[in-house]
């Protein structure tokens, strides 16, 4: 439970940069939702509310017994996954979501926080100044599983999320100069193998038309080319709230979720964007700086990988936005629209404030 002397020690200032640009992504979300049959405002304010009791119920738990026990989780994620793909619902050509009453849950995504911990965990356990190779085969499998599952979905944004964790960890460990180059190899071959044999079509098209978007602009090019225009019609100081044409006239799609960052860039232009983005640079700095208040190796990798998950996909969404990326489905943490995102995202700050809550007391 949390003690008097825990909350005290409780980073409020995480908590309100998380809460700042959880209701900058509210307000854009009623603009780009307005004339939408559904009130997505009204879904992602409640989602906010429950990830935010969620996330105080978490720091109930020491860190270090989640990570002990990460590997129940983990495999309880990984039977969910499987599940997903026979009982899911299937939306938009793509089997991720269970449904539970009014809402979607999505399962790759609470998947992140096991992965977190149990790479955490075997991770801290080593005392090796880098990489082995034992190390990095089971922290290979453990990775490698749910991106299969989630590529299944198929859902490859998600599934480079694992990804970007796993990168995370092995930063943080250090890694020699034979098994980087090895990792590259296996990279490429991969990526061959993806090419051929795995990728579908659109997929295919996606990577394409991240060389030209105007080869086919009414068709994989059309969300590139749309969101260009949003971006740069928002000037300097935008259109205006509710009076950007590409979201409220709906030719930007996705709006609400994917292209989130499009609808900030068009109605309040390059000073939006601006403190848009500097609200959350403050937020990820405090993220990262969390990493120097941590009194064991655990929590240090819990915080690292935290910070570079959500750190990463908020680049890849912008750089997806303006064209820099291929569309992987990523959306921007905290903006987005997406219950089982936002959980996520609360969740595992829930993890950061923890372990400095607890610096005291791991001595």
């Amino acid at each position: 439970m949390i003690d008097r002397s825990h909350f005290m020690n409780i980073d409020w200032i995480l908590v309100s940069l998380l809460l700042l640009n959880s209701a900058i992504g509210v307000v854009a979300i009623y603009s780009s939702s307005l004339y939408l049959p559904e009130n997505y405002c009204l879904k992602q304010i409640i989602w906010i509310t429950i990830s935010l009791v969620l996330l105080f119920i978490f720091l109930s738990i020491d860190y270090n017994i989640l990570a002990i026990y990460s590997l129940f989780l983990y495999v309880l994620c990984i039977v969910l996954l499987g599940s997903v793909l026979i009982f899911g619902n299937l939306i938009a050509g793509t089997r991720s979501w269970f449904r539970l009453f009014f809402f979607q849950i999505q399962p790759s995504e609470i998947t992140k926080i096991a992965v977190i911990l149990v790479l955490s965990h075997i991770f801290s356990k080593s005392k090796r100044s880098n990489l082995s190779w034992k190390l990095g085969s089971i922290s290979s499998v453990i990775v490698f599983i749910p991106v299969v599952l989630i590529s299944f979905q198929p859902d490859l944004g998600t599934a480079l999320s694992f990804i970007l964790i796993f990168l995370g960890a092995i930063i943080l460990t250090g890694i020699n100069r034979k098994a980087l180059i090895l990792l590259l190899i296996f990279a490429l071959v991969l990526g061959f193998a993806g090419w051929n044999f795995f990728l579908k079509d659109y997929q295919k098209s996606r990577l394409i038309t991240l060389v030209s978007s105007n080869k086919d602009p009414l068709g994989s090019g059309y969300h590139v080319l749309q969101s260009k225009i949003a971006i740069g019609s928002g000037g300097f100081s935008g259109k205006g709230y509710l009076k950007g044409t590409q979201s409220q006239l709906r030719f930007l799609p996705a709006r609400h979720t994917d292209f989130i960052f499009s609808v900030i860039g068009e109605e309040f232009g390059f000073i939006g964007v601006v403190l848009a983005v500097l609200a959350f640079f403050f937020f990820v700095y405090r993220l990262f700086n969390s990493v120097m208040s941590s009194k064991d190796r655990a929590g240090v990798y819990i915080i690292f990988m935290v910070s570079m998950m959500i750190t990463c996909q908020f680049f890849v969404n912008i750089l997806m936005t303006i064209g820099l990326f291929p569309i992987t489905g990523i959306p921007l943490p905290l903006f987005s629209y997406g219950g089982s995102s936002l959980l996520t995202n609360y969740l595992a700050v829930s993890l950061v404030l923890n372990v400095k809550m607890r610096r005291f007391v791991n001595l």
